[in-house]
């Protein structure tokens, strides 16, 4: 019986390693993200030498993207570390301070409040361009921004509500 139990929690331990093709996947994120950056950098060109007044919103949208893919690195590291294995760099002078040390309730709020703030960019955007949207679509985005905010102060209050930090994924 004690060897079926030691199979069991080998195999279950092994399969951690089935998340490392969905953190490859949001690698291949991140460069069609770059790829598309790229594409509206070009197009954002022309605007800023016209002097058009949509600069604006264009370069909240390279935000946007860049915001996005800040996240992407903080899932990618965070989450391949709290439950693949290690990322081991050694002692690279480029390793971010806070690789190794972001448990599960640490990516949880750095999740929410990359979410909270590309909802914000893409609210300022709603704003600047008010004219093209109805009073309707106005008030969604609001109330989708507000969501946001509010499960954001949510989350904060559970977390300061849950005690001690825990370590490990179950934070």
């Amino acid at each position: 019986m004690k060897a079926i139990e030691l199979f069991l929690e080998r195999l279950m331990f092994a399969s951690r390693w089935l998340l490392a093709p969905f953190y490859l996947g949001l690698v291949g994120a991140i460069v069609v993200l770059l790829w598309y950056f790229g594409v509206e950098f070009l197009h954002l060109i022309p605007m800023a030498m016209q002097g058009e007044g949509s600069v604006v919103v264009g370069v909240l949208s390279l935000v946007d993207l860049v915001l996005v893919a800040n996240l992407l690195i903080i899932i990618i590291f965070a989450g391949y570390e709290n439950f693949v294995s290690k990322i081991d760099v050694g002692d690279h002078e480029d390793r971010p301070d806070w690789m190794g040390h972001v448990d599960f309730a640490d990516l949880k709020m750095k999740l929410i409040g990359s979410i909270i703030a590309i909802s914000g960019i893409e609210l300022l955007k709603a704003f600047v361009t008010v004219s093209m949207h109805t009073n309707e679509q106005m008030a969604w985005k609001m109330g989708i921004h507000l969501t946001f905010v509010v499960t954001g102060v949510m989350f904060a209050v559970m977390d300061r509500l849950g005690g001690p930090k825990k370590h490990g994924a179950g934070g």
